[in-house]
């Protein structure tokens, strides 16, 4: 059996910022029928190898913590569905700007085609990439391609 400790699984930070946790129940012609909890077990299933940890948190200053503490040599880059908070925040921005591990921004509608509120991103400048329209495979989409770094 080889020697896991050699070669240490790359770790991803699936972050969720407010009103994510009441997927499945929150305008599920919007956001879908699945839950967070669903989210988790599909990414654990589809991507085995890889240390995947998921927080979620309503409140903006927890959120840049976690920003803050993802920026480790253990973590390979961050998925992250800032929810409201990417069209407001400037401290979310300057979280993400402050850090060397990469992050990826997710939502699962396609903000584009909602209200015009909806169209700008303070975070998506700071961002290695953005994932928009996709339901929730976009969190896959971004996963796997940090998965794709690592190798």
């Amino acid at each position: 059996m080889p020697d896991s400790s050699a070669h240490p699984r790359p770790g991803v930070l699936v972050l969720n910022g407010p009103n994510l946790n009441r997927l499945g129940k929150r305008e599920p012609a919007v956001y879908g029928a699945l839950t967070l909890g669903d989210v988790e077990a599909q990414l654990r299933e589809r991507f085995p190898d890889l240390a995947l940890r998921f927080e979620q948190h309503n409140a903006e200053g927890a959120l840049i913590d976690a920003v803050h503490a993802a920026d480790t040599v253990e973590t390979a880059g961050v998925v992250f569905n800032p929810g409201g908070y990417a069209h407001t925040s400037v401290a979310l921005r300057d979280a993400i700007a402050s850090i060397s591990t990469p992050v990826v921004e997710v939502h699962i509608s396609n903000v584009y085609a909602r209200e015009s509120f909806r169209h700008t991103s303070l975070l998506s400048a700071v961002c290695k990439g953005v994932i928009t329209g996709f339901g929730v495979g976009g969190y896959g989409m971004a996963v796997g391609y940090f998965e794709r770094q690592a190798t």
